[in-house]
């Protein structure tokens, strides 16, 4: 599923946390669907449509992949450093590790 509305951008740029690497910054915010939904925001800094589309792909792909082993109930916005050498790999690896110390941070500021 993919976050698509202004206004659920905007609630996870403004109350979400953020962490990044140097592949991906990602923005996370719980939500109360028993999922994970993913946006993106691919700005044309990184080049042409063909340059844009391949990260977009990429970087669901490596989503879709992973989304079963990661923690549930969270809306990501992520957003790709402007690097041409970033892999698939690389953003599945960079998923894996933004996404559980996002968790971490979400879930120590419930708690609080």
């Amino acid at each position: 599923m993919h976050l698509q509305s202004s206004q659920d951008f905007s609630r996870i740029y403004a109350h979400g946390h953020r962490a990044s690497d140097q592949h991906l910054l990602i923005f996370a915010d719980s939500n109360a669907l028993n999922i994970n939904r993913l946006g993106l925001s691919i700005s044309r800094k990184h080049g042409s449509a063909v340059h844009r589309n391949l990260k977009r792909r990429r970087i669901r792909e490596a989503f879709r992949g992973l989304q079963h082993d990661l923690p549930q109930n969270f809306d990501l916005v992520v957003v790709p450093r402007q690097r041409n050498d970033s892999t698939f790999q690389d953003y599945r690896n960079s998923f894996r590790t933004l996404i559980r110390r996002l968790a971490k941070l979400i879930q120590a500021a419930e708690c609080t």
